[in-house]
């Protein structure tokens, strides 16, 4: 029978519709219970593509007797952590604090005021390794809020002042010498051999990378070049079918954890075009032709991740033995394949994921392998799909797919990612204010958090800028307008949840980049690209402002503030807004790229003058050719005309 979830939005919180738990979504419906029944909330949290939550749902609430135990004891609670990252936030900061390290399923157990007094991830159905079982664990747990009340309340007064004690942000601004100090420390961490930075596991760092690239500098550049091949030509990257896997298990990005998340795909999709090689050009194509051929949604947005595991096995549709190559492609082609793929028995039982460590020797036999190898792939079945449309994610993603596009020629890129900025204004923005989250083209209730205002308005300016329809700047400014009155802090920095939201145990606030910007980065980015296009020095005051405030956090540990470095380096070296006018053509999409290329640049263009849009205003073609007017402070040097050059890589 199906619980309260079956209702549900989110596709992870559908995945536990059909369990004999009784679970209830997030919000003061399920605390009123809890105190109706005298009893306390078992919060679980997770997403779709997570391995070890579907792992934790077989074994535990899946199951009758557990479920009657959690029924009996407890109101629980089934979280989305992509659809309300603020209570994942508030909930992972205080699972950490309490034991040392995070991680999904989140398990944590909270007081009638949302103060919680234990936390954990990942509780087998048995013992094992020496850990508890989950009904060990709730036998405890239950027999302490019974008999030891006051133990509870003490332990959940610490955890709420932790939670409670408000962190001022401020710092003096980074200089010249602080950027070369954060590419000294990423140096030391780096990783000479396979590339990226310490040990396993290792995530995509395309953040810190794009700091890298901006830098220009040779020891930049090399960890640059090595860390974005390395990552190419592993198993984290689907040598057939394009996208990267969340993360690496090992240092040599060999094997994947397999789920394929937006957001990883949306920031390297671009990465890799402004890479400005045949590799990263042939990457950035694989990406993006993957995002549109998997992730778009039938609205014209993009889906937030494909799950790791198909037939309950992790990875089972992307490895192969060389046996199963030979099936595929027959005895010549499979053992050329076995040979060019690494296949050696990196994964289980023999199967391998695919590396291309070395280019073919032919490129033609290699795209018909590749052909053939994809249409038996899709004979398998196929891991499941979380189907939800994040607004922040699919903001990055059209920031991404504009880049790339328009460096790789491929405009159907930019195509797609104007039909993602449409979903978003149509269905994201209710009553002029943006929401997280939507599915079949409903919009979700949960409130947008700084990321998605920030990374949203980041696309939108994007967009503004590719097309120079002013309609798009509008859109954003609305949304900084909206950032600046709702998340703004009295020390200039951000909060990750509006003034007026729902009222948490407390209100999240963290500077640093994870996987994908932080709330307090994207912006820092939205607001210099709204300065750029519009010269209005109120945006770079609010970003000059906010990124003093991730100084130290930069200083600190710059692989967590990659995204604030890149922003700061673009300040220190004055990076120009450029704007390219003229008729469309080869001509000028020559300059165009040549203006994307230019390290933390803001380019905007337009077949002639667009009053709504002041970087374009009063400028047009020159004697009836595209040129380039390379900008700073709303100050231009001289057009260049086609085919002029307007940027040459100079190092430091």
């Amino acid at each position: 029978m199906p619980n309260r979830l079956a209702s549900a939005t989110s596709p992870y919180l559908l995945q536990h519709a059909g369990n004999p738990v009784d679970w209830w979504e997030w919000g003061d419906d399920a605390f009123a219970e809890a105190r109706r029944r005298g009893v306390p909330i078992f919060l679980s949290v997770g997403y779709a593509a997570c391995h070890w939550c579907h792992v934790m749902a077989h074994e535990s609430f899946e199951d009758d007797a557990t479920a009657a135990q959690l029924n009996a004891d407890f109101v629980c609670v089934k979280v989305d952590r992509e659809e309300r990252p603020d209570v994942d936030a508030v909930y992972m900061e205080a699972t950490v604090a309490m034991t040392g390290h995070g991680g999904w399923p989140m398990t944590v157990v909270l007081d009638h005021e949302g103060s919680p007094f234990f936390a954990g991830t990942y509780f087998p159905d048995r013992p094992r390794g020496g850990q508890p079982a989950l009904r060990q664990v709730l036998s405890a747990l239950s027999e302490a809020w019974r008999d030891r009340p006051d133990d509870v309340r003490r332990a959940a007064g610490s955890v709420r002042e932790h939670l409670a004690r408000a962190v001022a942000l401020t710092g003096s601004a980074l200089t010249a010498g602080d950027l070369d100090g954060a590419v000294a420390s990423l140096a030391a961490d780096f990783d000479e051999t396979r590339g990226g930075f310490g040990g396993a596991p290792k995530f995509p760092p395309s953040m810190v990378l794009e700091f890298l690239r901006r830098r220009q500098d040779h020891g930049s550049r090399r960890m640059l070049d090595r860390t974005l091949e390395a990552m190419a030509r592993g198993g984290i990257h689907d040598q057939l079918a394009g996208g990267f896997a969340r993360y690496s298990v090992d240092a040599g990005w060999v094997v994947p954890h397999f789920e394929k998340m937006l957001y990883d795909n949306a920031q390297l999709v671009g990465l890799y075009g402004r890479w400005g090689t045949e590799l990263g050009d042939r990457v950035a194509a694989g990406i993006a032709d993957w995002m549109l051929r998997e992730l778009r949604t039938p609205e014209g947005g993009f889906a937030s991740a494909l799950d790791a595991d198909s037939e309950g096995e992790e990875g089972r549709f992307y490895v192969w033995t060389p046996e199963q190559l030979t099936d595929v492609l027959g005895a010549d082609d499979g053992r050329w394949a076995t040979e060019l793929f690494e296949v050696t028995g990196t994964f289980e039982h023999g199967a391998s994921t695919l590396q291309l460590l070395q280019d073919p020797d032919d490129w033609d036999r290699f795209d018909d392998v590749r052909r053939r190898l994809l249409a038996a792939r899709e004979l398998r079945v196929r891991p499941a799909r979380d189907d939800k449309i994040v607004a922040a994610w699919n903001g990055l993603a059209i920031s991404g797919l504009v880049d790339a596009g328009r460096l790789l020629g491929r405009e159907e890129y930019v195509d797609a990612a104007l039909a993602a900025g449409r979903l978003l204004v149509d269905v994201h923005l209710v009553d002029g204010r943006l929401r997280r989250v939507s599915r079949d083209g409903k919009a979700g209730t949960p409130a947008a958090v700084l990321e998605d205002d920030g990374a949203v308005a980041a696309g939108f300016l994007t967009l503004c800028g590719a097309t120079g329809d002013d309609r798009w700047l509008a859109h954003a400014v609305a949304l900084l307008d909206d950032g600046l009155a709702r998340f703004r802090a009295d020390d200039g920095g951000f909060f990750d949840t509006p003034a007026g939201g729902e009222r948490l145990v407390a209100r999240p606030r963290d500077p640093g980049d994870n996987a994908s910007p932080s709330g307090t980065s994207a912006m820092i980015h939205a607001l210099l690209s709204a300065h750029a296009l519009t010269g209005d020095g109120r945006w770079r005051d609010a970003a000059d402002e906010a990124l003093a405030g991730v100084a130290e956090l930069a200083r600190r540990a710059p692989r967590f503030a990659g995204w604030s470095l890149a922003a700061a380096q673009a300040l220190t070296d004055s990076a120009p807004e450029i704007a390219v006018i003229g008729p469309a053509g080869a001509e000028r999409d020559d300059l165009e790229r040549q203006a994307r290329l230019w390290p933390g640049a803001a380019v905007a263009v337009s077949d002639g003058p667009r009053d709504g849009v002041p970087l374009l205003t009063g400028r047009d073609a020159v004697d009836g050719r595209p040129a380039a007017y390379v900008c700073r402070g709303n100050v231009c040097d001289r057009p260049v005309p086609s085919p002029g050059k307007i940027f040459q890589p100079t190092g430091r």
